[in-house]
């Protein structure tokens, strides 16, 4: 009992922490909205953010949502396959279905507490499958660490193709007013270099002194099992496969935002390389423990597409519903229910062998 009470309280808190950062995002919007309104002499009667969210959903191209929806579960696939080469190392092979609903259960299990999904996806799998939890669940902290290192990658490629905005925008004041804030992206990049090579330096030569510190003991755990992560691939009987659909999970997100841009009218002339920036930022929301990224998500997206694209406030509070609410909590939700209904069906006459006899051949 003292176990459900501490989850609902869980789920409590970080629902309550999206919820309250979301209505601070929908009311500086609110308040930017009806500025503008006044500005243009539109009646503040006529002017509701929120009747205008309904009707930018109204608006919405569906068929470009729906393929945003292919794109995740193909992106899905990929993270199934995936799992399926850190599993057999260890002799099991389990059915690929299996694999695949207990990742959309897990995806729907983060709704509610978030990090909670990884537990549970590994809590199914080994249920259905009858394999040792604890082992199930190493497979996911290897894949769960490619997952950062892939999204160090995004951040990295998004510095490189737009490091002129990132590090050089213009914030827009009122109509006319313009504050530059750094002057030169070059200059800045080389300052940025530097400070690296100095952090490198201190920890490299200072390493007897820091090594009883907590924080430096903490970097270098993270480091080691960032390394341990890497060599685990390595050894994997195919290794090129695992990184290709590694890859291609990041690649879906990516395609997910863009195609995400194309289904609403006032971003659908966003390019790739807009849509990269945002995915970046908007990942980064969805890292911060909230249930499926609420209001972080919105956030960061929403400063994105103002601070570097130019687009309205209002404007990117409505593509960023789009995207979260139609397949963040929607997809998500529908999928994950439907594997709570399939797997017992799917599973009720399959009696998985032993480990023994599910060995791989070479």
């Amino acid at each position: 009992m003292n176990k459900i009470l501490k989850n609902i309280l869980q789920f409590l808190l970080f629902l309550s922490i999206g919820a309250v950062i979301l209505y601070l995002v929908y009311r500086s919007q609110n308040a930017a909205y009806l500025a503008e309104c006044a500005q243009k002499g539109v009646p503040e009667a006529d002017c509701n953010l929120l009747e205008k969210l309904i009707n930018d959903f109204k608006s919405t191209n569906f068929g470009w949502m729906a393929l945003v929806g292919v794109a995740f579960l193909v992106s899905n696939f990929s993270r199934t396959a995936k799992w399926q080469l850190l599993l057999e190392p260890l002799g099991y092979k389990p059915r690929f279905l299996n694999g695949f609903l207990s990742i959309l259960v897990a995806y729907f299990a983060n709704l509610g507490l978030p990090r909670m999904g990884e537990v549970v996806r590994a809590g199914v799998l080994s249920k259905y499958e009858n394999l040792p939890p604890e082992k199930v669940m190493g497979t996911i902290v290897v894949d769960r660490i490619v997952d950062v290192l892939c999204l160090g990658l995004v951040f990295l490629m998004a510095l490189f193709f737009e490091g002129d905005k990132l590090l050089n925008y213009r914030q827009f004041i009122g109509s006319d007013t313009k504050v530059e804030v750094v002057e030169s992206p070059t200059f800045t990049k080389w300052w940025l270099l530097a400070a690296f090579v100095l952090v490198v330096a201190v920890l490299y030569f200072g390493r007897k002194k820091l090594a009883g510190t907590t924080v430096y003991k903490k970097i270098v755990g993270l480091l080691t099992g960032f390394w341990e992560g890497i060599k685990a691939v390595a050894k994997l009987r195919k290794p090129w496969l695992f990184i290709l659909h590694s890859l291609n999970i990041w690649l879906m997100y990516f395609v997910m935002t863009w195609l995400g841009f194309q289904a609403f009218g006032p971003t659908a002339h966003l390019g790739l390389l807009a849509a990269l920036t945002v995915f970046a930022f908007g990942t980064l929301g969805m890292v911060i423990p909230s249930p499926g990224g609420m209001g972080t998500f919105h956030f960061l997206v929403i400063t994105a597409l103002t601070t570097f694209y130019g687009i309205r406030g209002d404007d990117a509070f409505s593509v960023a519903n789009i995207i979260f609410f139609s397949i963040q909590i929607g997809l998500t939700s529908l999928l994950g229910i439907i594997a709570l209904l399939v797997l017992p069906a799917y599973n009720k006459h399959y009696r998985p062998q032993p480990p023994e006899n599910q060995a791989f051949t070479a």
